[in-house]
């Protein structure tokens, strides 16, 4: 592991009485357990930055989108027309 800090914070007394709780059932310390969260943290944020940027994306595609798949729906019915007439003659 890289150079260690020394940090002190300030926790709710419930709140430490939880972890301490927590640390004990998993046979590990107060320090790992702050490690462990703060990565998970900013792991968490970073995906719901990603998943608001995507979706950012997609709205702002979505105009483009419906444009392009009317234009091919009128092309497409347009060739379905012409292949039912086809059929018609056949019979």
């Amino acid at each position: 592991m890289s150079q260690l800090k020394k940090v002190l914070i300030t926790v709710p007394d419930t709140l430490l009485k939880q972890v301490d709780a927590f640390v004990d059932s998993e046979n590990t310390n107060r320090s790992e357990f702050v490690r462990e969260a703060m990565k998970m943290y900013i792991e968490e944020k970073k995906k719901a930055a990603l998943k608001e940027q995507m979706k950012k994306g997609y709205q702002e595609m979505a105009e483009l989108n419906l444009s392009i798949a009317a234009m091919y729906f009128d092309a497409e019915n347009e060739q379905f027309s012409g292949y039912e007439e086809k059929l018609a003659e056949c019979e």
